[in-house]
């Protein structure tokens, strides 16, 4: 159940079922018992199959103030609140914010990015999740994106473990340098 989005919300494009659909096949059971970040959460599909599939926290970032209220309202009808937070703030706010810098660290099991494919958006974002304290230590970073376009190997303490292809759209899988993704 993913936002109806209405009139003049051109600046979101949903994840597409056969997408989400992949994004939780290549965490293969991780979902359950995690903390779950869905970084530009526009609908909040992603953020919500997350619930569904047992994540214990689903932080739903959106800077569209609007869209966020709209994901809120929602949330609320549906009695999904106690497990959801949602923040109408930009990604990297959230991130540098979230770190130990604050005192309190999130410690995100599962992340996902998908911002406008042409924003620039990832290599902004993607470097800063290595922010002490934003990522446990086996985390797992999930960022859609063109496929015509390609993802840094390494960027900050990620490493590229792998890209999945899915017509037009790319789901490029990161893990922190060191950690094992079985």
């Amino acid at each position: 159940m993913a936002l109806k989005l209405k009139k003049g919300d051109f600046s979101v494009r949903p994840t597409l079922s056969k997408v989400r659909q992949a994004v939780f096949n290549i965490l293969a059971g991780r979902t359950e018992g995690s903390v779950f970040v869905d970084l530009y959460a526009g609908t909040g599909a992603i953020g919500m199959e997350a619930m569904s599939r047992g994540a214990k926290a689903v932080y739903f970032i959106e800077a569209d103030k609007k869209l966020a209220g709209r994901l809120k309202d929602l949330l609320d009808g549906c009695g999904c609140r106690p497990k959801a937070r949602v923040l109408a703030m930009k990604a990297e706010s959230f991130i540098k914010k979230s770190g130990t810098q604050t005192g309190e660290a999130l410690m995100a099991d599962i992340v996902f990015l998908d911002p406008p494919y042409a924003s620039g958006e990832l290599e902004k974002v993607l470097p800063l999740l290595g922010s002490p304290g934003f990522l446990s230590e086996d985390a797992v970073v999930i960022a859609e994106h063109a496929t015509k376009r390609s993802l840094p190997d390494e960027t900050g303490v990620l490493k590229k473990k792998k890209t999945y292809r899915y017509g037009d759209t790319s789901l490029s899988l990161y893990i922190k340098s060191g950690a094992q993704f079985v």
